[in-house]
């Protein structure tokens, strides 16, 4: 019994890392969600988005507290300008062309990837916090990295009012009826067009605010808008379009399976997330589907 508990014991702090990566997931896919379930938009470019976040911090970050606050606000406002930017370029082709939409916004991420590639060169870049974030804490009789504790409280206080804007608010309230119906939000004077403008803008602040605080977790380098959004896609396949609570479950789920596949399984662990969106399919084949917006209503 000691030698199970000991093994259980050891896999801890894999665990607590999964809970922050997969904090990060959710904040990302929270994004990708409102793309494709309110304004029936894929975009393929939302990892670039969220590598605007990651450089903008690895630029600022000098290892200040003032400079974090920098890089939070300048890396949140560019990439929402570059979702909104992306509604607009979007607009010819929102009446569900799936197809075209991925086609123009994975052009956008190439062209975007190739810029910042340009312009902060071919390598992964460090990232330097506040001195108090960049040590670790003992719990339990372990010690975790400092900053994945503290970013863990920040995403849940980012999801707490993710969803209080949607369930509390004006503006949540007509993102809810644009799912719904937009032909009845039309009818009440709110151009849905604007609706739509102003989900990819809140979808691009979410993916800026994620590569900030994801910098020092995820990134940034070459790679990193590609590996955000394969992740992304498989959190949104396994949550649902539309369901935030299923969202922050699945990417809990990504998140540990991630940190504890490689901990357990790490010659297997390349292959288990993608075998749980394999069973994800099937099952919702046979007629399963998560309730649009469940956690919302």
């Amino acid at each position: 019994m000691s030698g199970v508990l000991g093994r259980f014991d050891a896999y801890l702090v894999p665990a607590v890392d999964g809970i922050a990566y997969g904090l990060l997931m959710f904040v990302v896919a929270a994004g990708l969600v409102f793309c494709f379930g309110v304004a029936d938009i894929l975009n393929l470019a939302h990892g670039t988005l969220y590598a605007i976040g990651g450089y903008t911090a690895a630029a600022l970050l000098d290892g200040g507290w003032a400079t974090l606050l920098l890089a939070l606000l300048v890396g949140t406002v560019v990439a929402a300008g570059a979702g909104g930017l992306m509604a607009g370029l979007l607009a010819p082709v929102t009446a569900g062309n799936h197809l075209t939409q991925a086609l123009l916004t994975f052009g956008v991420a190439l062209a975007g990837g190739a810029l910042l590639v340009t312009a902060f060169g071919p390598d992964d870049l460090p990232v330097r916090l506040p001195a108090a974030l960049e040590g670790s804490v003992e719990l339990a009789g372990h010690r975790y990295a400092a900053y994945r504790l503290v970013f863990i409280g920040v995403a849940v206080v980012l999801a707490v009012l993710l969803w209080l804007t949607i369930t509390r608010t004006r503006a949540g309230m007509l993102v809810r009826a644009a799912v719904d119906d937009a032909e009845m939000v039309a009818c009440l004077g709110v151009n849905p067009a604007w609706v739509r403008v102003g989900v990819l803008t809140i979808a691009g602040a979410l993916a800026g605010v994620a590569g900030v605080l994801g910098a020092p977790i995820l990134g940034p380098g070459p790679g990193t808008a590609a590996t955000v959004l394969l992740l992304s896609l498989v959190v949104v396949v396994l949550g649902g379009v539309g369901s935030v609570g299923g969202t922050l479950l699945a990417a809990l789920a990504v998140g540990e399976i991630q940190t504890l596949g490689v901990a357990l399984l790490p010659s297997a662990a390349p292959f288990l997330l993608f075998a749980a969106m394999a069973v994800t399919l099937a099952v919702r084949s046979r007629g399963w589907r998560p309730r649009r917006w469940a956690v919302l209503r």
